[in-house]
């Protein structure tokens, strides 16, 4: 699954609620993840966070050591 992170510790990740694909919006503030909003769409993230101030996180596969 995609997970995009933000300033301020806004983080955007694709999840399936009720077999219905959503975005959440959270937010780490004190060490503390607080529930900003479930969206429907992206425009709907864009009313909470300037689209242009995400990154996409992209998980490498890590090699054992050898």
């Amino acid at each position: 699954m995609a997970i995009w992170h933000g300033p301020k510790g806004i983080e955007v990740d694709l999840i399936i609620l009720g077999q219905r694909p959503l975005l959440r919006v959270t937010q780490v503030l004190g060490g503390r993840r607080w529930h900003i909003a479930n969206c429907k769409s992206v425009r709907e993230v864009a009313e909470l966070v300037d689209l242009a101030d995400l990154v996409e996180v992209i998980p490498l596969p890590v090699r054992a050591a050898s």
